[in-house]
């Protein structure tokens, strides 16, 4: 074959990832906290850029801005400041009678643990010599109330003797709530079976030696080692379900974090109503001086460039934000059309939804479904759920439509809950009685549906 050089024109379409494009794609995908975030580093990156404290009462008037334009320089600023206007994205005006609450509003302050029982040792008057090793001890417990540090290490900071410090830890086991102060598991069911006064040799032997086994439903095992009947064993394991392994995990965690609606979908007669939550985004404006300073200085001068740059990059996260704004609503709005039924009825009518068939709808890519929903959340009359939770997948039956698995995970729960306790239901059981109620489920799926459900096997749910 003959090597040659040569020279060759040709003609082909790709996408260019322009940094306004960039943009666009990341507001997108932002959840309203996270676009409140990124909102405020904006502002400190672009001078022009100020948050409107308060909503004119003057009407506002939408400025159409082609996009060419922009790329090109072509806005005369000087000729578009002269009405006056603001580049703010506009809200809704229906939403300027509304009252605003604060989420926080509605937060109470509860005691964490650790002032919890520091309350408790301090009523307790010890001396001040016991009352140091008290905090020391309070100090080390983990959120879940357990002992993380050895009670030798204690007393060898301390400098003080270490039966002081088990003595003051024995002391600190007795406080509410029961079973905190624990160095494991089994210390702590011990603790709490004996301020609940209960009695019972086996029952300590199976929660110090038989955990292990009890977890796995090997009561067969246990009954022959302790000689005792399969029913005892059923009545220890009832007793051992009633107490708490995680003391402390009922108090305040500072790392709890509340979870803003991105979106809020409200009945109004027969229709529901799609409403985007813009409460946690201030609502962006341009700087009044460096309009009046654009316009003052000379096209061609460095100050008048680099405004100019700033203000194009501002005009385009404005939009980029009215773009998220509005894809966002109608992809809500889709979601709703589809699953009016979930709405009017419950889980039971879920039906299955792909991202691809609100990509459709609306006539964007899939892609773009996928960056809109992503960790964002929408509070309905049925309750706050992650918009994720309306694309599921659908189960064929024999009338030839489909059931969402969410309806068969629900329908699931509810043989389980329905079933015999003494002689329960195997998968294959319960894709049989699926199969009765015309629904074509395999056992794999059931077993499947059965795991995310956090519901354990038929070996494991029998009582005796």
């Amino acid at each position: 074959m003959r090597m040659s050089y040569g020279l060759s024109l040709e003609q082909t379409q790709k996408l260019i990832m322009t940094p306004e494009l960039r943009q666009a794609i990341t507001i997108l995908q932002l959840s309203s906290i996270e676009l409140a975030e990124y909102i405020e580093q904006e502002i400190l990156n672009n001078p022009v850029l100020e948050i409107k404290e308060e909503e004119s009462e003057k009407d506002y008037q939408e400025k159409d801005l082609k996009t060419e334009e922009v790329e090109k320089g072509e806005i005369d600023w000087e000729e578009y400041f002269q009405d006056s206007s603001d580049l703010g994205y506009i809200r809704n005006y229906n939403e300027q009678d509304r009252e605003e609450y604060s989420y926080e509003n509605f937060v109470t302050k509860a005691p964490t643990l650790q002032e919890h029982l520091m309350f408790q040792l301090h009523l307790s008057l010890l001396p001040k010599r016991y009352e140091k090793i008290g905090e020391f001890l309070i100090g080390s417990l983990d959120k879940n109330g357990y002992l993380t540090c050895a009670t030798k290490d204690i007393a060898d900071i301390l400098k003080v003797d270490v039966n002081e410090v088990e003595e003051v830890l024995g002391l600190i086991q007795t406080f509410d709530p029961p079973g905190v102060g624990a160095r494991n598991l089994q210390e702590c069911l011990l603790i709490q079976v004996y301020q609940k006064g209960i009695k019972n040799h086996n029952l300590e032997l199976v929660i110090t030696n038989y955990l292990n086994e009890l977890a796995q439903a090997r009561y067969t095992k246990i009954a022959d080692s302790l000689n005792i009947t399969l029913k005892e064993v059923q009545e220890i394991k009832d007793i051992i379900q009633s107490l708490e392994p995680k003391p402390g995990r009922n108090f305040q965690d500072s790392d709890i974090q509340y979870v803003i609606p991105d979106a809020v979908i409200e009945k109004v007669g027969d229709e529901y109503i799609v409403i985007i939550n813009d409460t946690t985004a201030p609502r962006l404006t341009i700087n009044n001086y460096y309009k009046e300073l654009l316009s003052s200085e000379s096209k061609e001068s460095s100050i008048s460039k680099f405004l100019t740059n700033r203000l194009e990059s501002a005009l385009w996260l404005i939009k980029s934000i009215e773009q998220r704004r509005m894809t966002l609503y109608k992809v809500v709005k889709s979601i709703v059309d589809v699953q009016r039924e979930f709405f009017d009825k419950g889980v039971r009518y879920l039906k299955p939804l792909t991202l691809k068939d609100i990509a459709d709808m609306i006539g964007v890519h899939e892609s773009t479904v996928s960056r809109a929903t992503n960790g964002k959340y929408v509070q309905t009359p049925r309750g706050v759920y992650e918009l994720k939770f309306f694309f599921t997948s659908g189960i064929d039956n024999v009338s030839g439509n489909t059931t969402s698995s969410e309806c068969v995970k629900r329908m699931l729960k509810d043989i389980i809950a329905d079933e015999d306790p003494y002689n329960p239901y195997s998968d294959q059981k319960i894709a049989d009685l699926f199969k009765q109620k015309g629904i074509v489920v395999s056992r794999r799926t059931i077993a499947k549906y059965r795991d995310e459900l956090n519901i354990p096997p038929s070996t494991k749910r029998k009582r005796y």
